[in-house]
């Protein structure tokens, strides 16, 4: 690969010296690189490898949707996430990403989400019910758990099992935690290899495979409708008239389940640990709450459209906390932008924690502002990503949100919280020690 130009260097013993920090927590070590040399820097690896790190909006803006076809994902998706995940949206490149995007999108609809809702909110009170009042609690299990039941019950109603949940839950998780320490360890690859540590996790994986094609065999077999995403999944049609095969439709659902449950747990988190610092916002959504039951007459859509100023709170919190805090591209033939120029097949790392936090873009930056989002906020605001790879479940996922912090709020008051939010960068942005105390209003 050709060098970059006119692109600021991290040298690789600044990188090397800064390893074990990295490992916890590299968000720091951007951060100081991003004050230091600007809003784009490049970092060398060693053995021609570099990364070029960027928290410039319009960069991101230009490779996610301007010139999009210039750029693919990484192999962190591609091929290191693939070996767990199959070749999904989420993974998959090319002809295959079009054709499976095409097929599944009309299945993400708002007209076909409303159908859902009665499902989402069902799961998320099963959840929110197990909430301990006037005790210290760590607040993170119930969403994860809530988050995970949410998609399993909209993807296949009551067809599976609790303890095939748990078996599930279990996997996908411990997928995601030898993931990172793939990524964050590559001098490692020999360790995990010869322990047999990799082959565990993919033993776990084929066996999440198996569970779920039991499910599919007996839902084909039973020809009942269920009105759920499997549903639709499965009477989805290519342009030939032919479905999805059962090792494709195996890939999705493992996508649905990590990008599904992963991030909306996440954000929920965040956002609780934000309104128990902040109990005049709780009061806010509370009176927005009574008044939307009021007006809704029933209708979980409307009820939903009614609470503006609680998507406001939950679109806030993912611009401070953003669960896909980063954003991965290499471009397939060479590129520039304002003035650097980008060679063939140069890895973009894109932090949208940092550009969420940019002081040129946002007022503030580091407050928590709900009402910067009551007018329509898309510039500079990337928590679902950009162009035509955004997140196919963006719709789905906010109002499973809306309707979590809807409940709880309405049942809770929050309180508890201590010291800063904490903070632990995996594959997305996990919250660390939410411990919060809820009493009931």
């Amino acid at each position: 690969m050709k060098d970059t130009k006119g692109i600021p260097t991290v040298s690789r013993i600044h990188f090397y010296t800064s390893a074990a920090n990295i490992l916890k927590n590299p968000l720091p070590f951007h951060k100081r690189n991003f004050q230091k040399h600007g809003d784009t820097f490049k970092l060398k690896l060693g053995f021609g490898r570099e990364i070029i790190f960027s928290r410039d909006a319009a960069f991101a803006e230009y490779v996610l949707q301007k010139n999009q076809k210039n750029y693919k994902k990484s192999e962190i998706q591609t091929v290191d996430m693939a070996k767990y995940l199959g070749h999904g949206l989420l993974t998959a490149e090319g002809e295959l990403w079009k054709k499976q995007r095409k097929l599944i999108q009309p299945a993400f609809h708002k007209k076909q989400l409303a159908g859902l809702l009665d499902k989402v909110k069902a799961a998320v009170g099963v959840e929110l019910a197990k909430i301990r009042t006037d005790v210290p609690m760590d607040i993170f299990p119930v969403f994860n758990d809530l988050a995970f039941q949410t998609v399993v019950k909209s993807l296949f109603s009551s067809a599976v099992g609790q303890q095939e949940i748990d078996k599930l839950q279990y996997i996908t998780e411990a997928a995601q935690k030898m993931l990172v320490k793939e990524l964050r360890q590559p001098y490692l690859a020999w360790y995990f290899n010869w322990t047999g540590k990799i082959k565990g996790h993919l033993a776990l994986t084929a066996e999440a495979r198996h569970i779920l094609l039991k499910v599919i065999k007996e839902r084909k077999k039973s020809k009942a409708q269920h009105n759920d995403l499997l549903d639709m999944l499965l009477e989805a049609r290519y342009e030939d008239g032919t479905a999805m095969s059962e090792e494709q439709l195996l890939d999705e659902i493992l996508i649905l389940f990590t990008a599904g449950h992963e991030t909306t747990s996440n954000a929920l988190t965040f956002t609780c640990e934000l309104l128990a610092r902040n109990p005049e916002v709780q009061e806010k959504i509370f009176a927005e709450i009574e008044a939307s039951k009021m007006a809704s007459g029933g209708d979980h859509m409307q009820e939903i459209k009614n609470c503006p100023y609680t998507q406001q709170v939950v679109e806030e919190a993912m611009r401070l906390y953003p669960p896909a805090y980063f954003i991965d591209r290499v471009n397939l033939e060479d590129d520039q932008f304002e003035g650097k120029e980008y060679s063939a097949g140069s890895s973009l790392l894109f932090s949208i924690y940092e550009i969420h936090r940019h002081p040129d873009f946002w007022d503030q930056p580091d407050e928590f502002r709900p009402e910067r989002f009551s007018e329509v906020r898309t510039k500079n605001y990337f928590p679902f990503g950009a162009g035509p790879r955004k997140c196919i479940g963006n719709n789905f996922a906010m109002y499973e949100m809306v309707i979590a912090i809807a409940q709880l709020v309405s049942k809770y008051q929050i309180s508890g919280a201590r010291g800063e939010i904490e903070i632990e960068p995996l594959i997305t942005l996990k919250p660390k020690n939410a411990i919060l105390k809820f009493s009931a209003r």
